[in-house]
């Protein structure tokens, strides 16, 4: 197999666990593939970026999942209908997008739901809170999405009262809150009303306990954090870039 590049797009790149992933993955499978990060200040610098690096694989995060689409040739199914991409395929000159995001929180979360867990609040609005909801939708859960500024039937971080907290026992964060550096940040939720029936999933995974999970753990609730999510994606991601799924 020849060599190739693979890599990452995204805004800021120090936080990411992809490149010492994939290039440990490499080395143990002997392969002579590069994965760097490729930091992009706007979207309009991704056609330079292919240009220049000729990709064969890429992972896209924040804040480009939507934003790369009309760049893309094709959307596999489950991307076009989450409206998210976080994989991408080179390949006889065409780019395909892909969701490996929506598998990956559907694994790691599968050990984890219960029966009480009928409805979900999902923190943030971006392309993997649509990745997170349409996992739950699919599992069967009633989801409420929650934004600072909030569209359609979305809500409004001020109105999680008692009531909505107690009836929604799965919450998620799908927002960059708390992650590293900026470590002291959490969601603005009324934590105080979160019990031991609640799971807390963030899916941050840099610092391994976010303060948004500190919070939960306080009040008994359960809790996981983004990593088991991150490896099952890439691991997914691999799969579609070496046909072997």
């Amino acid at each position: 197999m020849r060599p190739e590049t693979y890599g990452l797009i995204g805004k800021k790149l120090g936080h990411s666990f992809s490149q010492s992933y994939f290039t440990k993955k490499f080395e143990a499978l002997q392969l002579d593939h590069q994965y760097l990060n490729f930091e992009l200040s706007t979207i309009q610098e991704f056609p330079e970026l292919i240009r220049t690096q000729n990709p064969a694989g890429l992972n896209v995060t924040l804040p480009y999942k939507k934003e790369v689409i009309p760049y893309l040739d094709e959307l596999d199914p489950v991307a076009e209908e989450i409206g998210a991409v976080n994989t991408i395929k080179l390949e006889n000159d065409r780019m395909i997008g892909y969701n490996t995001d929506a598998f990956g929180f559907r694994q790691a979360i599968k050990p984890f739901l219960k029966s009480q867990h009928e409805r979900a609040l999902i923190l943030g609005s971006g392309g993997a809170s649509e990745a997170v909801n349409y996992v739950l939708q699919q599992i069967g859960l009633d989801c409420y999405t929650v934004s600072r500024n909030p569209e359609n039937k979305q809500l409004d971080y001020q109105q999680l009262n008692k009531e909505l907290m107690a009836g929604c026992l799965l919450i998620v964060n799908a927002t960059p809150v708390g992650m590293h550096p900026n470590t002291s940040t959490a969601p603005n939720l009324p934590y105080q009303h979160l019990s031991d029936r609640h799971l807390l999933i963030d899916l941050i995974y840099n610092p391994e306990e976010t303060l948004f999970l500190k919070n939960g753990k306080h009040h008994g609730a359960a809790t996981l954090n983004g990593l088991s999510m991150l490896k099952q994606q890439a691991e997914r991601s691999w799969a579609i870039w070496s046909n072997s799924i």
